[in-house]
Protein backbone atom coordinates (compact mmCIF):
# COMPACT_ATOMS: atom_id res chain seq x y z
CA UNK A 1 0.00 0.00 0.00
CA UNK A 2 2.61 2.06 -0.12
CA UNK A 3 2.08 3.83 -3.29
CA UNK A 4 -0.81 4.94 -5.02
CA UNK A 5 -1.73 1.16 -6.98
CA UNK A 6 -1.75 -0.17 -3.05
CA UNK A 7 -4.84 2.56 -2.50
CA UNK A 8 -6.13 1.96 -5.28
CA UNK A 9 -6.70 -2.32 -5.35
CA UNK A 10 -8.45 -2.31 -1.93
CA UNK A 11 -10.26 0.92 -2.74
CA UNK A 12 -11.50 -0.53 -5.73
CA UNK A 13 -12.45 -4.04 -3.84
CA UNK A 14 -14.55 -1.73 -1.31
CA UNK A 15 -16.65 -0.35 -4.49
CA UNK A 16 -17.36 -3.05 -6.34
CA UNK A 17 -18.96 -4.65 -3.42
CA UNK A 18 -20.06 -1.79 -2.16
CA UNK A 19 -22.29 -1.02 -5.57
CA UNK A 20 -22.98 -4.58 -5.81
CA UNK A 21 -24.95 -3.87 -2.02
CA UNK A 22 -26.09 -0.79 -3.31
CA UNK A 23 -28.19 -3.00 -5.56
CA UNK A 24 -28.46 -6.05 -3.93
CA UNK A 25 -30.43 -4.77 -0.43
CA UNK A 26 -33.41 -3.29 -2.18
CA UNK A 27 -34.01 -6.04 -4.09
CA UNK A 28 -34.07 -8.30 -1.88
CA UNK A 29 -36.36 -5.75 0.52
CA UNK A 30 -39.20 -4.70 -2.05
CA UNK A 31 -39.08 -8.86 -3.36
CA UNK A 32 -39.58 -9.83 0.50
CA UNK A 33 -42.22 -7.82 1.64
CA UNK A 34 -44.92 -9.43 3.61
CA UNK A 35 -43.22 -13.01 2.70
CA UNK A 36 -40.83 -14.59 5.07
CA UNK A 37 -37.50 -13.46 5.10
CA UNK A 38 -36.54 -16.95 3.55
CA UNK A 39 -33.71 -16.94 0.83
CA UNK A 40 -35.14 -18.24 -2.51
CA UNK A 41 -32.74 -20.65 -4.64
CA UNK A 42 -31.56 -17.64 -7.04
CA UNK A 43 -30.66 -15.48 -3.75
CA UNK A 44 -28.95 -17.83 -1.86
CA UNK A 45 -26.51 -19.14 -5.28
CA UNK A 46 -26.21 -15.03 -5.69
CA UNK A 47 -24.93 -14.97 -1.94
CA UNK A 48 -22.94 -17.60 -2.75
CA UNK A 49 -21.24 -15.83 -5.26
CA UNK A 50 -20.71 -12.88 -3.60
CA UNK A 51 -19.15 -14.71 -0.44
CA UNK A 52 -16.88 -16.40 -3.34
CA UNK A 53 -15.72 -13.21 -4.90
CA UNK A 54 -14.64 -11.24 -1.41
CA UNK A 55 -12.45 -14.29 -0.67
CA UNK A 56 -11.10 -14.52 -4.28
CA UNK A 57 -10.35 -9.97 -3.48
CA UNK A 58 -8.87 -11.32 0.18
CA UNK A 59 -6.67 -13.41 -1.56
CA UNK A 60 -5.11 -10.93 -4.18
CA UNK A 61 -4.80 -8.77 -1.46
CA UNK A 62 -2.53 -10.99 0.18
CA UNK A 63 -0.37 -11.65 -2.55
CA UNK A 64 -0.11 -8.29 -3.99
CA UNK A 65 1.19 -7.40 -0.54
CA UNK A 66 3.36 -10.21 -0.31
CA UNK A 67 5.15 -10.88 -3.42
CA UNK A 68 4.96 -7.59 -4.48
CA UNK A 69 8.93 -7.26 -5.83
CA UNK A 70 9.93 -5.16 -2.43
CA UNK A 71 7.62 -7.44 -0.28
CA UNK A 72 8.55 -9.43 2.39
CA UNK A 73 7.75 -13.11 0.14
CA UNK A 74 6.04 -14.55 3.67
CA UNK A 75 9.86 -13.62 5.59
CA UNK A 76 8.31 -12.27 8.87
CA UNK A 77 11.52 -12.44 10.73
CA UNK A 78 15.02 -12.44 8.94
CA UNK A 79 18.78 -11.39 10.26
CA UNK A 80 17.35 -9.89 13.49
CA UNK A 81 14.97 -7.76 12.11
CA UNK A 82 11.02 -7.51 11.05
CA UNK A 83 10.57 -7.64 7.42
CA UNK A 84 8.33 -5.15 6.24
CA UNK A 85 6.03 -5.22 8.80
CA UNK A 86 3.86 -2.41 6.71
CA UNK A 87 2.87 -5.12 4.59
CA UNK A 88 2.01 -7.64 6.83
CA UNK A 89 -0.79 -5.18 8.96
CA UNK A 90 -2.19 -4.72 5.10
CA UNK A 91 -1.76 -8.87 4.86
CA UNK A 92 -3.42 -9.11 8.05
CA UNK A 93 -6.54 -6.66 7.32
CA UNK A 94 -7.48 -8.87 4.18
CA UNK A 95 -6.60 -11.89 6.23
CA UNK A 96 -9.83 -11.36 8.16
CA UNK A 97 -11.74 -10.12 5.08
CA UNK A 98 -10.92 -13.61 3.57
CA UNK A 99 -12.23 -15.55 6.88
CA UNK A 100 -15.07 -13.67 6.84
CA UNK A 101 -15.80 -14.36 2.98
CA UNK A 102 -15.37 -18.11 3.84
CA UNK A 103 -18.08 -17.99 7.00
CA UNK A 104 -19.99 -16.38 4.28
CA UNK A 105 -19.73 -19.73 2.23
CA UNK A 106 -20.22 -22.53 5.05
CA UNK A 107 -23.18 -20.21 6.59
CA UNK A 108 -25.09 -20.85 3.44
CA UNK A 109 -24.04 -24.32 2.87
CA UNK A 110 -24.22 -25.88 6.36
CA UNK A 111 -27.29 -25.55 7.78
CA UNK A 112 -26.39 -26.07 11.74
CA UNK A 113 -24.21 -23.08 11.37
CA UNK A 114 -25.93 -20.04 13.43
CA UNK A 115 -26.87 -17.83 10.84
CA UNK A 116 -25.77 -14.50 12.75
CA UNK A 117 -21.99 -15.68 12.83
CA UNK A 118 -21.60 -14.62 9.20
CA UNK A 119 -22.23 -10.87 10.62
CA UNK A 120 -20.52 -11.42 13.64
CA UNK A 121 -17.37 -12.44 12.02
CA UNK A 122 -17.72 -9.26 8.99
CA UNK A 123 -18.02 -6.77 12.33
CA UNK A 124 -14.78 -8.14 13.73
CA UNK A 125 -12.66 -7.73 10.56
CA UNK A 126 -13.83 -4.19 9.99
CA UNK A 127 -13.13 -3.65 13.46
CA UNK A 128 -9.52 -5.05 12.62
CA UNK A 129 -9.23 -3.09 9.81
CA UNK A 130 -9.52 -0.05 12.25
CA UNK A 131 -7.39 -1.70 15.30
CA UNK A 132 -5.17 -1.92 13.12
CA UNK A 133 -4.87 1.83 10.70
CA UNK A 134 -5.02 3.17 14.12
CA UNK A 135 -1.65 1.94 15.42
CA UNK A 136 -0.46 2.21 11.22
CA UNK A 137 0.43 6.09 11.26
CA UNK A 138 2.36 6.80 14.44
CA UNK A 139 5.70 8.70 13.70
CA UNK A 140 4.11 10.04 10.19
CA UNK A 141 3.31 13.53 8.82
CA UNK A 142 0.38 15.44 10.03
CA UNK A 143 -1.38 15.22 6.64
CA UNK A 144 -0.90 11.06 6.18
CA UNK A 145 -1.52 10.73 10.12
CA UNK A 146 -5.00 12.84 9.79
CA UNK A 147 -5.75 11.32 6.50
CA UNK A 148 -5.61 7.44 7.96
CA UNK A 149 -7.24 8.62 11.39
CA UNK A 150 -10.09 10.03 9.61
CA UNK A 151 -11.35 6.65 8.48
CA UNK A 152 -11.29 5.10 11.96
CA UNK A 153 -14.96 7.05 12.58
CA UNK A 154 -16.34 5.06 9.79
CA UNK A 155 -14.92 2.03 10.81
CA UNK A 156 -15.68 1.28 14.15
CA UNK A 157 -19.05 2.99 13.42
CA UNK A 158 -19.69 -0.15 10.92
CA UNK A 159 -18.30 -2.18 13.39
CA UNK A 160 -21.16 -1.59 15.71
CA UNK A 161 -23.58 -1.27 12.75
CA UNK A 162 -22.97 -4.67 11.90
CA UNK A 163 -22.63 -6.27 15.47
CA UNK A 164 -26.27 -5.15 15.53
CA UNK A 165 -26.99 -7.21 12.38
CA UNK A 166 -26.40 -10.12 14.45
CA UNK A 167 -29.61 -10.00 16.11
CA UNK A 168 -31.81 -7.64 13.51
CA UNK A 169 -31.19 -9.63 10.54
CA UNK A 170 -32.15 -8.29 7.49
CA UNK A 171 -32.87 -4.73 8.75
CA UNK A 172 -32.94 -3.01 5.76
CA UNK A 173 -31.71 0.20 7.37
CA UNK A 174 -28.49 -1.39 8.95
CA UNK A 175 -28.03 -2.70 5.94
CA UNK A 176 -28.08 0.50 3.67
CA UNK A 177 -25.65 2.06 6.40
CA UNK A 178 -23.37 -0.84 6.25
CA UNK A 179 -23.19 0.04 2.30
CA UNK A 180 -22.97 3.67 2.57
CA UNK A 181 -19.47 3.10 4.69
CA UNK A 182 -18.52 0.38 2.10
CA UNK A 183 -18.98 3.04 -1.01
CA UNK A 184 -17.40 5.68 1.20
CA UNK A 185 -14.22 3.93 2.50
CA UNK A 186 -14.09 2.62 -1.54
CA UNK A 187 -13.70 6.66 -2.32
CA UNK A 188 -11.57 7.31 0.73
CA UNK A 189 -8.82 4.99 -0.09
CA UNK A 190 -8.25 6.46 -3.57
CA UNK A 191 -8.40 9.14 -2.02
CA UNK A 192 -5.51 8.65 0.02
CA UNK A 193 -4.01 7.84 -3.01
CA UNK A 194 -4.37 10.44 -4.74
CA UNK A 195 -2.62 12.72 -1.71
CA UNK A 196 -0.08 10.64 -0.73
CA UNK A 197 1.35 9.50 -3.81
CA UNK A 198 -0.06 12.05 -6.85
CA UNK A 199 -0.21 10.50 -10.07
CA UNK A 200 0.30 11.48 -12.78
CA UNK A 201 3.05 13.50 -12.44
CA UNK A 202 0.17 15.60 -10.14
CA UNK A 203 2.12 18.63 -7.86
CA UNK A 204 2.52 16.68 -4.17
CA UNK A 205 0.67 17.99 -1.18
CA UNK A 206 2.33 19.79 1.56
CA UNK A 207 2.17 17.04 4.64
CA UNK A 208 2.56 19.83 7.40
CA UNK A 209 -0.22 22.34 5.68
CA UNK A 210 -2.98 23.04 8.07
CA UNK A 211 -5.05 24.44 5.35
CA UNK A 212 -4.60 20.93 3.25
CA UNK A 213 -5.58 18.94 6.91
CA UNK A 214 -8.88 21.34 7.02
CA UNK A 215 -9.61 20.44 3.23
CA UNK A 216 -9.60 17.42 3.55
CA UNK A 217 -11.61 17.11 6.64
CA UNK A 218 -14.01 18.83 4.63
CA UNK A 219 -13.19 16.53 1.77
CA UNK A 220 -14.04 13.47 4.13
CA UNK A 221 -17.85 14.77 4.85
CA UNK A 222 -18.04 15.47 0.80
CA UNK A 223 -16.85 11.14 0.43
CA UNK A 224 -19.98 10.04 2.72
CA UNK A 225 -22.49 12.62 1.11
CA UNK A 226 -21.51 11.11 -2.12
CA UNK A 227 -21.51 7.61 -0.86
CA UNK A 228 -25.16 8.26 0.75
CA UNK A 229 -26.57 9.65 -2.79
CA UNK A 230 -25.24 6.68 -4.53
CA UNK A 231 -27.46 4.48 -2.28
CA UNK A 232 -30.13 6.78 -2.20
CA UNK A 233 -30.02 6.76 -6.09
CA UNK A 234 -29.64 2.75 -6.59
CA UNK A 235 -32.37 2.13 -3.89
CA UNK A 236 -35.03 4.36 -6.09
CA UNK A 237 -33.97 2.82 -9.23
CA UNK A 238 -34.69 -0.62 -7.93
CA UNK A 239 -37.87 0.72 -6.62
CA UNK A 240 -38.75 2.36 -9.90
CA UNK A 241 -37.99 -0.38 -12.05
CA UNK A 242 -39.58 -3.33 -10.09
CA UNK A 243 -42.50 -1.32 -10.05
CA UNK A 244 -42.42 -0.71 -13.34
CA UNK A 245 -42.31 -4.69 -14.09
CA UNK A 246 -44.58 -5.59 -11.44
CA UNK A 247 -47.44 -2.88 -12.80
CA UNK A 248 -48.70 -5.06 -15.66
CA UNK A 249 -49.41 -8.77 -13.63
CA UNK A 250 -49.83 -6.99 -9.82
CA UNK A 251 -54.03 -6.95 -9.92
CA UNK A 252 -53.96 -3.04 -9.61
CA UNK A 253 -56.92 -1.54 -10.83
CA UNK A 254 -55.50 1.14 -13.79
CA UNK A 255 -58.58 2.95 -14.67
CA UNK A 256 -62.21 3.39 -14.84
CA UNK A 257 -64.14 3.67 -18.11
CA UNK A 258 -67.24 5.18 -18.98
CA UNK A 259 -69.50 3.82 -21.47
CA UNK A 260 -71.93 6.90 -23.46
CA UNK A 261 -74.80 4.15 -24.84
CA UNK A 262 -76.34 2.82 -21.35
CA UNK A 263 -73.94 5.20 -18.84
CA UNK A 264 -72.74 2.18 -17.30
CA UNK A 265 -69.28 1.68 -15.75
CA UNK A 266 -66.56 -0.94 -16.59
CA UNK A 267 -63.65 -1.65 -14.43
CA UNK A 268 -60.33 -2.44 -16.32
CA UNK A 269 -58.64 -5.23 -14.10
CA UNK A 270 -55.31 -6.03 -15.30
CA UNK A 271 -54.45 -9.01 -13.40
CA UNK A 272 -52.44 -12.78 -14.20
CA UNK A 273 -55.63 -14.55 -13.65
CA UNK A 274 -59.01 -14.82 -15.92
CA UNK A 275 -62.10 -13.07 -15.60
CA UNK A 276 -64.98 -14.62 -14.23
Amino acid sequence: MANFKGHALPGSFFLIIGLWWSVKYPLKYFHQRGKKNKLDHLQQRLELIEATIKTLFSAIGILAEQFVPDGPHLHLYHENHWVKLMNWQHTTMYLFFGVSGIIDMLTLLIAHIPLGVDRLVLAMAVFIEGFLFYYHVHDRPPLDKHIHSLLLFALFGASISIALEVIFRDNIVLELFRTSILIFQGTWFWQIGFVLFPPFGTPEWDQNDMDNIMFITMCYCWHYLLALCIVALNYSLVYCILTRVRRPGGGEIIGIQKLKPDHTYQTALLSGSDEE
